[in-house]
């Protein structure tokens, strides 16, 4: 190869090292040992790869400022504003600038010649811009692991999806549902791909089949609403509903009203007095206790009198099941839609001007050598319970 063809990763595969490491090694800086920095060396010096020019210019001096690289549909949706807000504000603490950097992208020597580094969020492996941001020659932190084949970025925040998705599943079916579904986002990010994955894997393990519909990344209201009439007309058994995209849960709500559909309506919630979304916690704890004896008493009255079994009219599965017409809805991403819904609606809360935080503190650590490059961090979330599923707003 000529010295004008080898790039880091070149390196980085020869060296058999990330291509972080590969940076460090060649810059003096990070957390390398001598021996991995003098095998970094010898393998550019033999296959003659040489700096380009932003990243001489990067050496020298520092830019003062990070970009930002949200998707194409971030502009209409509440979650990435605020995640975008709770970056700068991080940023500015340790004073730089963020740049917000269009959606399709530049080629990453210009952008590296502007910024000391990327943030670039759910970074889908269909995006032609982001190959090119994780290889511009700066550290960059993704939020959400990049699952495409280009090399990995220098660090990473990463929300648990799979239980995120759980728990709402496990909530549903705990106020009643038996037949839920999902409107699952389409695309191969690590958070659609996760919640697509996460349905099927739950399903199985509960012996539940969750109905998939598959919508846009992210679906207006209209596109929900479309979704769910489609669905209920095609499944009318379908009892619960959970939306992925941000703010597409009014056109659920909608569509559940036009089709006569009571909205967290279930006899388990009459039956059972008042529990928490865990299960078991509720503020009439004791009542629940004694409300669910009183049910299981039933229950075994029924089956003495040879009523119908589970999954059958007039069994046990139809005595704990949403009442006729009920639907149960809920979302995977919390914001102003959901809670200023009515019903409002149970969400996953992600939390995302923290979140904006994180990746950006992640980010300027790993510049100021506070934190080591290939550095993941975790970031939580919580389930807010309220009256879509027929729990307490």
């Amino acid at each position: 190869m000529t010295s004008r063809t080898v790039t880091l990763l070149d390196v980085a595969r020869a060296a058999g090292v990330s291509k972080s490491t590969v940076s460090d090694a060649l810059q003096g800086s990070g957390r390398v040992a001598e021996a991995t920095r003098d095998r970094v060396r010898a393998v550019a010096e033999e296959l003659g790869y040489r700096p380009n020019s932003a990243a001489r210019r990067l050496r020298r001096a520092s830019t003062g400022a990070v970009g930002l690289h949200l998707p194409a549909t971030a502009t209409r949706l509440d979650y990435y504003m605020n995640l975008a807000f709770g970056a700068v504000e991080r940023a500015q603490e340790d004073g730089l600038d963020m740049v917000l950097l269009a959606p399709s992208g530049a080629a990453g020597g210009r952008i590296a010649s502007r910024v000391d580094g990327l943030l670039v969020i759910d970074p889908e492996p269909g995006d032609s811009a982001v190959p090119g941001l994780l290889d511009a020659g700066v550290p960059v932190v993704t939020g959400e692991r990049y699952l495409g084949p280009a090399t990995g970025p220098s660090g990473a925040v990463v929300c648990d999806n799979a239980a995120s998705l759980t728990a709402l599943l496990d909530h549903v079916t705990e106020r009643g549902a038996r037949r839920p579904a999902l409107l699952a986002p389409s695309g191969s990010s690590a958070w659609a791909t996760a919640l697509r994955a996460t349905a099927g894997s739950w399903g199985r393990a509960h012996g539940v089949a969750v109905t998939l519909r598959t919508v846009p990344f992210a679906a207006t209201p209209a596109e929900a609403e479309a979704a769910t009439r489609a669905l209920l007309a095609a499944d009318p058994a379908v009892d619960a509903v959970i939306c992925a995209p941000d703010g597409s849960a009014p056109g659920v709500l909608r569509a559940a009203t036009a089709l006569g559909r009571k909205v967290g309506a279930t006899s388990a919630s009459s039956a059972c007095g008042t529990t928490s979304a865990s299960g078991g916690n509720g503020r009439n704890g004791e009542g629940a206790r004694s409300e669910g004896a009183r049910s299981e008493s039933a229950r075994s009255e029924s089956a003495r009198s040879g009523s119908a079994g589970p999954g059958r009219p007039g069994g046990a599965a139809a005595a704990v099941g949403p009442m006729s017409g009920g639907l149960l809805v809920a979302s995977c991403v919390d914001g102003t839609a959901t809670r200023g819904a009515e019903p409002p609606v149970t969400a996953v809360d992600l939390r995302p001007a923290a979140y904006g935080r994180a990746c950006a503190e992640l980010l300027c650590d790993i510049l100021a050598d506070r934190a080591a490059p290939d550095t993941a961090r975790r970031h939580s979330w919580s389930l807010e319970t309220r009256a879509s599923t027929g729990s307490p707003g």
